[in-house]
Order: C-alpha cells, then structure tokens, then sequence
C-alpha cells in the first residue's frame, strides 16, 4: 500500500491516464503530422460547412462550421446507429474534462445515443440562431479523418473514442440543409481541434497540455470550390506553391475571461477567439470611434472576436458602424463613385459602375484594423469589403450589430464580430501554445486562393 503522503499524486497520475484512455487507441504505427477536413460554403445560407465520419459502421456527418463552439455536437434523435458509441458516466475522467455538472439519473424508455442513465450532460447550442438543449448527453464514438502533410492528403486515420454530444433535432433549426450538427472549433479542452491534438500527440511539445496546439482555416469565397481546415503543426502550402505559412503576421489572441456563450457558469472563460483591436482606418486613416469599446471589460463586454456563424458578415456596435459608413462612404464620393440606396442588411450601397475590377476585388478603400501594438494592420481589400447584391449595385459588406440586440446594437455583447465575408480567402492559423493568430491577409494578392489546396490524394 502507498504510503498516505503519495496518495494525492497517485490520485493525479490516475486521473490524467483517465482522460488520455479515450484517445490512446487512435495512435497506430502511422502517426499523422496534421488532419484536413475540406469546407464548402452553403449558397442558400452563407454557412461554412464539413463532413465527417463517424459511428460503426462510419456514417458521413455534415457539420456546420462553429469557430467558437465549445465542442462537436451531433443530433443523436434521428436514426443515430452505432455498435462503437458509448456515453460518458457521471463522475468519468471525460466528465471531468468537460467540466459537466449534471447527470442522468433516469432516461425512458430504453438506452440509446443521447438518452442513458448515469451520463453526464452538456447543453449543445446552434450559435446561427442562439439557441439551446438542456438535454445533451456526452459520449464518445469512432471517427475517421484524412491525414495531411499540409500540401498533399495523405492515409485516411481513425479516433475510436471521440468525445461528443448529443444533441436535439430541434437544435437543427435555422442550419443549413442535410447538416446534422455543429464542428466547434473554440479555445478549451473539449473542442474538435483538443481532441484531435490529444489523439495524435500533435501538442507533444508540451505533453500536459490538454489543448490544441494549432490549427489553420482557409474559408473559399466561392460555393462551387472547396477551402480547408488542417489541425496539426504543418506548414500549409497552396496551388501553385508561391504562399506558405512562413509569411504570416501575427497577433496575440486575447482571453476573454467571460465565456460568450448563452448558457455558462460563472467564472468560465469565452471559447470565442478573440484579437487587439486597437484602431479601424481607411486608406490608411484613422476613423473617429470610442476605443473603450475596443477594450474588453469585467464583465466580458467589448473586444474583437472571429465568428463563423454569428452572422455571414463582420458586425459591428451601432456607433463603430456609423463612424465607418459615414468615412468610407466619403472616400468612395471623393473618387466620384455615386451612393445609391440601401439594400438591406447593408447601409452602405453604391453604382458599381463607377467601380473597376483589380486582382483583389473592387478597387475600393482598403479597410485595416490596426492590431495590438500598432505595427500589424489586417488590410481588407475590396474582396472582403464589398458585396455585390445585384447588377450595377455593390453595397460595403458591414451590419449594424444591431439586428440581434433589442436596444439596436448600442451595447452588443462584443464590439466587432468578425465575419465569414471579411476572412475568405485569407489563411487564418490559430497557434494556441503561442496564444497567437496568424494571418496572411488576402491570398489574391499572391495569386492564389483558399480552394487552391490539392485535396486530391496521393496516398
């Protein structure tokens, strides 16, 4: 028998081998340098999507893409079939991991995925239409996923125990069609980017780290060609091989110390990914905002945050939006482009004739924000700014963040959310052991583009 003194650390030894159980049988003699998983962009909603395999025997899954979900969620009411899942018991190392309060005394009329006695629960949220299940059960499944190494797919690899949660069919609302979930890709130990680093010992480096080290998101301005997510430590090269992840410009990724989610616990983080906005210009000029809003408060308002389903464009605090139509609009009047009326969701509308084409969109004031230390400016060229929203029409692709806050957008949870639209065709690396973002700005001006990743295999 240990003598009393050793027990706390035989305890933690224990309890670390607990959690690292699950993913231990998804390290075969190949061991993956990186994963990929292609995304497409839904015409009809704007919602970046992917496809997983998952269950015994493997089922395709498609899953809306959540940047900052806190973890895979996946209808589990709707012919959920599979002789390798298992849930996860009240008081287990996976529990534990995800920080989950709640367990499942009794769940009628018979086991199934979702509804067993003795689980722990999560409460899956559809973050398009915030919306919640108090019902959600944690468990964990087979899933399959191509290998990459960050210029060529490589051996299709497997994770026997991969932590999820079921969640409602009602939940489904709002998402685009045929999906049956969400991907979160968010900043904790439960998410898709954790679990896979902890399968595959990409964190290696640092071996009691229960977080993803990196991952990288290339999102295609175009439903008809596929971008990329690749999770793993690679360098990530494009057609025709003149951009790799050598030339970013890095940012540090702050923490907001108050989780962004709807429903959470006090004193929980955000799983949101969120930068050091410090000021926005145009053509190099600054606009005139209150930068107290910039900053994030102690009570987690504020800030800056990438969002890949908050809304399909970057949204804004009502008095940040107006200073930026108010300037922009000035810029486009000077170079004698004629603004012309509105098209909703959008204020800022002009005749596009006025307006030619060059390789990185409309020729347009660039839009920056300034970052952290006033040296790295994010340039958003006419690509990401603009929308086309009908012939002889382009409108500047910016809300108002008020269309989800009934006080019209004055005091929006966060600042600035970024959107889809505003990061397209930019490779965006997420390195969490460095709490840093990469960011190559627009790949057009390299001539290339997110779709020009080689998914096809080589293997």
């Amino acid at each position: 028998m240990a003598p009393p003194a050793n027990n706390l650390l035989i305890s933690c030894i224990l309890f670390c081998c607990l959690i690292a159980v699950s993913e231990a049988e998804a390290q075969p003699s190949f061991r993956p340098k990186a994963l990929i998983l292609p995304v497409t962009k839904d015409p009809s909603t704007l919602q970046y999507l992917t496809q997983i395999n998952q269950r015994t025997p493997l089922v395709p899954v498609k899953l809306a893409l959540d940047l900052g979900g806190q973890y895979l969620w996946v209808d589990c009411e709707q012919g959920y079939v599979s002789s390798s899942y298992k849930p996860a018991p009240c008081g287990s190392a996976q529990c534990s991991l995800a920080n989950s309060k709640s367990c499942t005394i009794a769940c009628l009329p018979s086991p199934r995925p979702g509804c067993n006695n003795n689980t722990c629960g999560l409460m899956p949220e559809n973050t398009v239409v915030t919306r919640t299940s108090p019902s959600g059960q944690f468990g964990q499944d087979v899933v399959s996923i191509q290998s990459t190494d960050g210029s060529n797919p490589g051996k299709i690899v497997k994770v026997p125990n991969f932590l999820f949660t079921c969640g409602a069919t009602f939940l489904l609302d709002g998402l685009a069609k045929g999906v049956k979930g969400m991907a979160g890709l968010g900043r904790n130990k439960i998410s898709m980017p954790s679990r896979f680093s902890a399968a595959f010992s990409f964190h290696r480096k640092f071996a009691f780290s229960n977080v993803a080290k990196n991952f990288a998101l290339c999102l295609s301005s175009s439903p008809n060609n596929n971008g990329v997510l690749i999770f793993g430590d690679v360098s990530y090269k494009f057609f025709p091989n003149i951009y790799s992840s050598d030339s970013f410009t890095f940012t540090p990724l702050i923490l907001n110390p108050v989780s962004t989610s709807s429903i959470h616990r006090d004193g929980e983080p955000s799983a949101d990914y969120f930068i050091g906005v410090k000021s926005i210009k145009i053509d190099d000029k600054a606009i005139p905002l209150n930068k107290t809003l910039l900053s994030i408060n102690k009570q987690g308002y504020g800030g800056t945050k990438i969002s890949t389903t908050y809304f399909p464009y970057t949204a804004m605090h009502t008095s940040i939006y107006d200073s930026l139509i108010k300037e922009f609009t000035k810029r486009m009047q000077s170079q004698g482009v004629k603004r012309v009326e509105s098209v909703a969701p959008f204020e800022a509308c002009f005749n596009s004739t006025g307006i030619f084409g060059t390789r990185v969109g409309p020729s347009v004031p660039v839009i920056s924000l300034a970052l952290k230390d006033s040296k790295v400016d994010w340039n958003m060229f006419g690509s990401n700014s603009m929308v086309e929203v009908k012939k002889g029409v382009m409108c500047l692709g910016f809300v108002d963040g008020g269309w989800r806050f009934v006080d019209g957008g004055v005091n929006p949870r966060t600042a600035i959310v970024i959107g889809g639209h505003q990061v397209e065709d930019n490779l965006l690396q997420f390195d969490l052991a460095a709490s840093r973002l990469g960011f190559s700005s627009s790949l057009l001006s390299r001539q290339t583009t997110c779709s020009n990743f080689n998914f096809t295999s080589t293997a």
